[in-house]
């Protein structure tokens, strides 16, 4: 039953045994956990999770490789495949709010455990997939993704670093950002072109109470770098005065990329 990966998935799938526990072993996984895979391939991921867990979800889009994902899980450990649950769909229009109130449901408890999300995100997806999660962070205690090295390093970038964008700002506003470690490309099968790097996501609340409108503050920061090179003044001027750039602390003449979380988030409140 051999797979040969599909370039319209971006499947590379992770075959080296010690970055696969590093990684298992960076993400901790406790027997009760609700934990949901992202793009499980063929289970490398997916088999030391199961032999942690009570039980796993997954989110797979691929259904060519789902059977040959329950085998190798079964031929594993045989009780897999009765902790597996696959949910053969997009990850983009898997529906997390109702998955977690099926859970509550079912488990009739009052506090039931957030969501712990993990997965190897192919570049075309990544940012789509972090957005809809971040739209869901209420539901969320923590995220750990495969991602390449060039996305991870935009996501953790701080002020006056070139990498500093939307990206970072938007996922620094409501997460706790940290890269982890680099994965080589010959961990993979076939081997990428890039490296890769794992990204934890601890969701931070440092600032929800500051922001009510997330459609308004996401709106401030992807105009704020629409144009990198110029000015505040220039790149704000539909979104807000140069009265309230200032009533910010800000000065107008300042870029985009010199702001900080903070600084954004005054800004924000100022035309909120």
């Amino acid at each position: 039953m051999q797979h040969f990966a599909k370039k319209r998935f971006g499947q590379n799938f992770l075959v080296d045994t010690s970055v696969i526990n590093n990684i298992v072993d960076s993400i901790q996984p406790a027997a009760d956990d609700i934990m949901i895979e992202i793009g499980p391939g063929l289970g490398a991921m997916t088999k030391p999770l199961l032999s942690r867990l009570d039980q796993l979800n997954v989110i797979e889009l691929d259904r060519d490789i789902i059977p040959k994902l329950i085998r190798n899980c079964a031929i594993a450990n045989p009780e897999n495949k009765l902790k597996l649950i696959v949910n053969e769909c997009d990850v983009l229009k898997f529906n997390f709010p109702e998955f977690h109130a099926l859970l509550t449901k079912n488990n009739n408890a009052v506090d039931v455990k957030k969501l712990r999300i993990v997965g190897n995100l192919p570049y075309n997806i990544s940012t789509p997939v972090l957005f809809l999660l971040l739209k869901h962070r209420q539901l969320i205690d923590d995220l750990h993704f495969m991602l390449q090295k060039e996305v991870v390093d935009r996501i953790v970038a701080t002020p006056g670093i070139k990498s500093y964008g939307r990206l970072s700002v938007m996922l620094q506003t409501y997460f706790t950002t940290q890269a982890l470690f680099e994965v080589p490309p010959y961990a993979f099968e076939p081997a990428p072109k890039v490296t890769s790097a794992i990204l934890r996501l601890q969701p931070n609340t440092q600032f929800e109470n500051e922001i009510n409108d997330f459609s308004l503050y996401e709106k401030l920061i992807r105009q704020a770098f629409s144009q990198r090179r110029k000015t505040l003044k220039n790149t704000l001027k539909d979104t807000c005065s140069v009265e309230q750039i200032k009533q910010a602390n800000l000065s107008p003449a300042q870029r985009a990329e010199e702001l900080s979380i903070s600084d954004f988030v005054n800004l924000y409140r100022t035309i909120a």
